[in-house]
């Protein structure tokens, strides 16, 4: 069976502030119909064709998951990782990241598994964002 698109959902705690850091900081491109406040509703932006990540106010993330609790503030149940094409580009994306408020956990460095860098969103959201260039 296949699914597409895949959509990962994340408590966000200011529509705003989330869509300004996705769209101006990080250049994702907003999918959906605009709402009432000026941003789409659902809040979802495109990775590709076929990932999405809708961002969620906390409050509206309890209708998806019940009783089940939400990971606390400075814990994480996740990484969203990316593929970028080369070294050059885990840079770029970065620095937007630390640019538009993120702050940056991983300075882009190479490790056994390609070269990465790591930064959390202004919900603490991971994203690792890494290419699997090794050095010559």
């Amino acid at each position: 069976m296949r699914f597409s698109p895949v959509v990962l959902s994340l408590p966000i705690a200011d529509r705003g502030a989330s869509y300004r850091f996705y769209r101006d900081g990080l250049g994702l491109e907003p999918v959906g119909e605009v709402a009432g406040d000026g941003y789409p509703e659902p809040l979802q932006f495109a990775l590709n064709e076929g990932v999405r990540i809708m961002l969620i106010p906390t409050g509206g993330f309890g209708w998806v998951i019940g009783d089940h609790k939400v990971a606390a503030p400075g814990q994480s149940e996740c990484v969203v990782s990316v593929d970028a094409s080369d070294r050059e580009a885990v840079v770029e994306f970065i620095e937007r990241a630390r640019r538009a408020g993120g702050r940056v956990l991983s300075e882009p460095e190479q490790q056994p598994w390609g070269f990465v860098g790591t930064f959390a969103d202004p919900d603490g959201h991971l994203w690792m964002v890494n290419t699997e260039t090794l050095p010559s």
